[in-house]
């Protein structure tokens, strides 16, 4: 495969988006599809299709330097009173449309900016309000994103009761120097104190995030962080390599100073990093279960937001720039404040920009991402899109076969641990020839 100029496919860290999240690029999705995410919402669900919620909360103490997403660090009490009432509010504007078809969320997710951000009594009250609108009774996984200076004893203990299955604490590091570097708000001293506030709260998985190739990261330091997540022996471990999206801080800087190279480990380096972390953590009992998670036990411990999510699954994204997936239509909200509020408070969906995927460009967008499991079952892609996905993908899978990445087994693509590691940057070889060189975001 060769080198280019695309994020992730040199050695050193340039500025882009590397991590694959969905398919088509973002960058294809439009206004003028817009009317196409209306109609998917007045149609019955697909058979069979799981419903899922995704609450975003933009809110966090301080914006990381190499945060990407769409986050506030100055807003009062009344405001994210304001922004909570909005999204309680998109979700009535949702709950009796037909898409709904009478079912109950298999899985919600509360993800960020910082959802341990809002106070016990802001938490309570969404979750109720929440609640009555669309029960999650049914709901297998209530999943959880914490930052660990935000979480009190208190707090925990609430999440618990409300039925949180899945809590995620966003450590990325177990050094001083180097959160403070990357502009994180806690220390570790409060990673130590959330982590035994949760383990005494009692919850089913606890997660723990970590992120390789920070600013002032060096070997030392994160072969000390992988013993100490060991030491603390969470139910699951995610790992992501460092990447600069555009609209990160560090980008901004790289730029006033005229950098093309980021002040973070290169690509080789990480994905060695990572791959000495998975190599401990296979040691000390536990199992790759993706590209980023590793996990101690498979047969307990799930991630059903991903897994569902990567086989079709329908999900509602709630708040200021989520996405969402419904009736094979992909649709953004508004990804700024004032518009997205004002259109929830009008009584109007705050939809953004949309696109629905031909048949082909579904089958594709569930191949590549289940390609980050480390596998992929043959007739899975057989059964639902009637397609030979070795045959559709012979000449990419022979290239890659070739250098390593790939290995063919009977019935399922398997990666190598090397192809594993980089499966991100390798996910272009199957796109279509439209979307290979296009702005991902």
């Amino acid at each position: 495969m060769s080198d280019g100029a695309k994020p992730g496919l040199t050695q050193e860290t340039t500025a882009g988006s590397y991590f694959i999240s969905n398919y088509p690029p973002y960058s294809f999705w439009n206004r003028a599809q817009v009317p196409q995410a209306y109609a998917a919402l007045e149609r019955p669900p697909r058979p069979g299709a799981p419903l899922g919620i995704y609450i975003h909360i933009p809110f966090c103490r301080k914006r990381c330097h190499f945060c990407y997403f769409k986050v506030y660090t100055g807003k009062d009490s009344s405001e994210v009173d304001r922004y909570l009432d909005a999204v309680i509010r998109e979700l009535t504007l949702y709950s009796d449309k037909a898409f709904i078809g009478g079912r109950r969320p298999s899985f919600i997710y509360f993800g960020g900016g910082t959802p341990s951000y809002i106070s016990t009594r802001q938490l309570g009250r969404v979750v109720e309000a929440m609640q009555r609108c669309l029960a999650w009774d049914q709901a297998e996984e209530i999943a959880f994103e914490c930052e660990p200076g935000t979480i009190t004893e208190g707090k925990l203990k609430i999440l618990r009761d409300m039925g949180v299955t899945r809590l995620s604490l966003g450590v990325e590091n177990f050094s001083d120097q180097v959160l403070q570097a990357n502009g994180r708000a806690h220390g570790a001293q409060e990673i130590d104190r959330a982590y035994a506030f949760a383990r005494a709260v009692g919850f089913p998985q606890i997660n723990i995030d970590l992120i390789a190739g920070m600013i002032g990261e060096t070997e030392s330091n994160w072969k000390e962080c992988v013993r100490k997540t060991i030491e603390l022996a969470p139910d699951s471990v995610t790992i992501y390599q460092m990447e600069v999206p555009h609209n990160t801080t560090i980008f901004k800087e790289m730029r006033i100073l005229g950098q093309e190279v980021a002040p973070v480990a290169s690509w080789p380096t990480k994905r060695a990093w990572v791959n000495y972390a998975f190599s401990e953590l296979e040691r000390s009992g536990y199992t790759v279960t993706s590209a980023y998670t590793a996990v101690r036990d498979p047969e307990r411990t799930k991630f059903l937001y991903r897994d569902l999510l990567w086989t079709g699954a329908d999900m509602v994204g709630l708040g200021v720039a989520s996405f969402s997936h419904v009736n094979g239509t992909h649709f953004q909200n508004e990804p700024d404040w004032d518009p997205y509020i004002e259109k929830v408070e009008q009584g109007r969906l705050p939809i953004y920009r949309a696109l629905t995927p031909t048949q082909e460009e579904r089958m594709i967008r569930e191949f590549i991402l289940q390609m980050k499991l480390g596998h992929v079952r043959t007739q899975y892609f057989q059964t639902k899109f009637g397609v030979d996905v070795q045959g559709r993908f012979a000449d990419p899978i022979k290239r890659l076969k070739d250098e390593g990445y790939i290995k063919l087994d009977s019935g399922s693509l398997r990666l190598s641990r090397e192809g594993l590691l980089q499966v991100d940057r390798l996910l272009h070889e199957f796109f279509l020839p439209q979307h290979r060189d296009a702005r991902y975001s």
